[in-house]
């Protein structure tokens, strides 16, 4: 049974208000704008009413009082139904049991129970079947009375079963076929899940069969190993025997060849030494023979120069004799002048026999200085050919003292 209602913020109460409901008929009266319906609308918002349009506003936080001319505007608002519990009609082993809801203009809401907080849901089950729903026959608005007149059967039927209380069942009932439907649903996925764990299972029993025939393989593949291994390790010990029997001669022969091998290093340094000094005497030879080219370059220059003088010369006793023709022709009128060409032509066949003599000996000259050259290249070759076979020698050597060693 409603036994109280506290109001606090909630549209026109901004102050705290207390309403009591003693037993038997109880009415709030009162002239227009008073503020009867605002009751009722609190009534209805406690119990869960969701519909902002039912409580005649815009959005939620309509019913937070906005203010007036005199006091400034609250920032939520808070409503409180007391209702009598002695019965024990409500689910609830208290003797009174307070139902409060609270809204801030932020949007945010609470639901508590007995002071403590819930869910709306919690709130709708505990009065399931009481009659006191927000859809159930307990508030009848105004004009709602020839909506229930008008209404089909099947609107009317939810507010008899309300007033019978069945209607709690029946919300069981869908609330448990919902359950139901979803463990279907769970069902159906765990059998997929099933399947395809039991198509997992038959690969891994599989690979499981095979991991087995692994395992005996390896553990027969050990002890074979182990047998190997032991059979090996006596056939090497056996050869280790052999080598060291073998490394113990070698270790001799390696002294002797060692001794032997030093000798052949004191030949080998001696063969350095020698072919050190061909090759500074082939050195030597190249620079006599460049020495001797430049020579032989001089001379084919002065020899050349000395032929072109030659020719000159010839070219001017041609012209001498083309004027001693012209002279002759008129020797009678010029005898001193004849005598005195004939002895420039004289003069001329002196340095001429001269300037002959001079190139015999320069082409004399030219020629044992080829010879010199030609020599000197032929002793220059013979060096290098003996250089070279120094060199194989000593290569030789070499290879034979690295092959004693590795032995």
């Amino acid at each position: 049974m409603l036994k109280a209602l506290e109001l606090v913020g909630f549209k026109s109460f901004a102050d705290k208000t207390r309403f009591e409901f003693p037993r038997g008929i109880t009415a709030v009266v009162g002239p227009n704008g008073s503020g009867k319906s605002n009751v009722v609308d609190a009534i209805k918002w406690v119990l869960g009413e969701q519909s902002v349009k039912s409580l005649r506003g815009k959005e939620m936080a309509d019913v937070i009082f906005n203010g007036s001319g005199g006091r400034p505007p609250l920032y939520s608002a808070e409503t409180t139904l007391t209702f009598d519990n002695a019965d024990g009609l409500l689910p609830i082993d208290t003797p009174e049991v307070q139902i409060t809801r609270r809204v801030y203009r932020s949007g945010e809401g609470e639901y508590l129970i007995n002071r403590q907080p819930c869910r709306l849901r919690d709130i709708r089950d505990l009065f399931s079947g009481t009659g006191a729903a927000t859809e159930a026959y307990s508030v009848i608005e105004q004009g709602k009375v020839d909506v229930l007149l008008q209404s089909s059967p099947k609107d009317r039927r939810v507010i008899f079963e309300e007033a019978a209380g069945i209607s709690r069942f029946k919300a069981k009932k869908v609330e448990s076929l919902r359950r139901l439907e979803r463990v279907e649903q769970n069902l159906l996925r765990l059998a997929d899940i099933v399947d395809e764990v039991e198509n997992q299972l038959r690969g891994v029993r599989k690979q499981a069969a095979k991991a087995q025939r692994y395992k005996e393989y390896s553990d027969r593949l050990q002890g074979l190993r182990t047998q190997v291994g032991l059979t090996d390790w006596r056939q090497l010990g056996k050869r280790l025997e052999t080598l060291l029997a073998g490394a113990a001669r070698l270790t001799t022969e390696a002294q002797r060849n060692r001794t032997e091998a030093e000798s052949l290093e004191a030949t080998a340094a001696q063969l350095e030494a020698e072919i050190a000094d061909l090759g500074e005497k082939a050195r030597d030879a190249d620079a006599r023979v460049a020495e001797d080219r430049e020579r032989i370059a001089t001379f084919e220059s002065k020899i050349e120069h000395e032929r072109e003088r030659l020719r000159e010369l010839e070219r001017e006793q041609e012209r001498q004799r083309a004027q001693l023709a012209t002279l002759l022709a008129r020797a009678g009128s010029q005898q001193q002048h004849w005598r005195a060409t004939l002895a420039a032509v004289e003069t001329a066949q002196t340095e001429h026999r001269a300037i002959s003599q001079y190139l015999e000996a320069g082409e004399q000259a030219l020629s044992d200085a080829t010879a010199r050259w030609q020599a000197v290249r032929e002793q220059s070759d013979r060096t290098r050919a003996a250089h070279v076979a120094l060199l194989r020698t000593a290569a030789a050597l070499g290879n034979e003292i690295t092959a004693w060693g590795q032995h």
